[in-house]
């Protein structure tokens, strides 16, 4: 087992970065958070034209077919500038659910514009305190909120139950609907930790929607679709850690404090010690979950909730540390450390809170371990 990206997934990697650092200066995301809500940033139309949106996307649907561990790469390098684009919500989650579980036809429908960047798609699956969005007739109603990307999307999947209490993912084309329907979706912009998210919540009144494929695999489908996105999410975590840690070395080397570089004391030393150690941490359960998705590994759910626990940590503490460490300057509009923990708060609860990613590792493991044959080697050896 190789835990380690080749030389082609590297050249991506430094490709990418270098076209971020140019394209993605930490100015242009803070001129985004002020921005219309409702407006995607520049950078999305570059990132589209690059053809990243359709690296996990066969060919077969206008994507490029290279793999997840490609997408993985990419994800990192996002993470690492805290790109306000809807990458995360678009192919991670609403192309992913529809490649994973949709109909061939809604398949050939929806992915070619999903990686095109013609379609900005998102999943709304968290009810907020709000009414449970019931699927009727073919049709939706109640709320979701927050929904990242929710005043940006075109299309959404949805969670949604049944009247007999089964749960089900459906589609929502925005543009159809409105067509059919007039205002059957109402979009209201919420104010959140990082507002380059753009999240949104939506209210369905009667809103036309398709069953995403053929609604059989029920609960399951939204599990399986949360581990999938976490592992990607996990990478963008360590890339906004990684750059906090450097971003936290490169100051306190310069910073001069009684005629000594802060970066010269012990407890300073220390602490990007323990940055680094939850790092690579959080970086080698990421190569474990990337190594889960892209062979179909049953061990996903362990390895997806285990990446997840980790790249939430690291980058908290990363993205919180870092900002101290920059002391008075880290709390300023000008110094790029509030960027990032803004970014780490959003993150830490998009697919849902630590209590419950922590849960779900604990219940995978057990059940992982009720049959030898399902047991990973590492988990039966500890």
């Amino acid at each position: 087992m190789k835990f380690e990206f080749d030389e082609d997934q590297q050249f991506i990697r430094n490709d990418a970065r270098r076209f971020l650092v140019d394209r993605c200066p930490m100015d242009e995301v803070r001129q985004h958070l002020d921005s219309d809500p409702g407006v995607v940033s520049p950078l999305w139309r570059e990132i589209c034209e690059l053809g990243w949106l359709g690296a996990a996307i066969p060919e077969a649907y206008g994507g490029l077919g290279m793999g997840y561990l490609e997408l993985c790469v990419l994800a990192e390098e996002l993470g690492r500038v805290v790109a306000p684009v809807p990458f995360s919500s678009s192919i991670y989650l609403a192309a992913e659910a529809i490649l994973q579980y949709g109909s061939e036809e809604q398949k050939q429908r929806y992915l070619p514009g999903l990686a095109s960047g013609e379609l900005i798609g998102t999943l709304a699956w968290c009810d907020g305190g709000e009414k449970t969005v019931v699927l009727e007739n073919a049709a939706i109603t109640g709320a979701k909120r927050p929904v990242a990307a929710g005043t940006l999307a075109d299309i959404l999947v949805v969670s949604a139950v049944t009247p007999e209490d089964g749960q089900v993912l459906v589609l929502v084309d925005l543009a159809e609907a409105a067509g059919t329907s007039g205002k059957c979706v109402q979009r209201e912009a919420l104010k959140s930790a990082d507002p380059s998210v753009r999240n949104a919540q939506l209210t369905f009144d009667a809103c036309p929607a398709q069953i995403l494929g053929n609604g059989g695999e029920g609960s399951g489908a939204l599990c399986g679709l949360l581990d999938r996105a976490a592992v990607l999410l996990a990478f963008e975590q360590i890339g906004g850690a990684d750059r906090c840690l450097e971003l936290a070395v490169d100051y306190v080397k310069e910073r001069k404090t009684f005629g000594r570089a802060v970066g010269s004391y012990q407890a300073v030393k220390h602490k990007l010690a323990k940055m680094y150690a939850h790092n690579e941490l959080a970086r080698s359960n990421a190569y474990y979950g990337a190594w889960a998705l892209a062979s179909g590994s049953e061990e996903l759910p362990i390895a997806a909730s285990a990446a997840r626990i980790s790249a939430t940590e690291c980058f908290e503490f990363a993205a919180r540390e870092g900002l101290h460490l920059h002391g008075g300057m880290g709390y300023t509009w000008e110094v790029d450390c509030h960027l990032y923990l803004k970014r780490s708060r959003d993150l830490a609860l998009r697919l849902g809170g630590l209590r419950q990613w922590k849960e779900k590792l604990v219940s995978a493991a057990l059940a992982a371990t009720s049959s030898p044959a399902t047991t990973p080697t590492w988990l039966a050896n500890s």
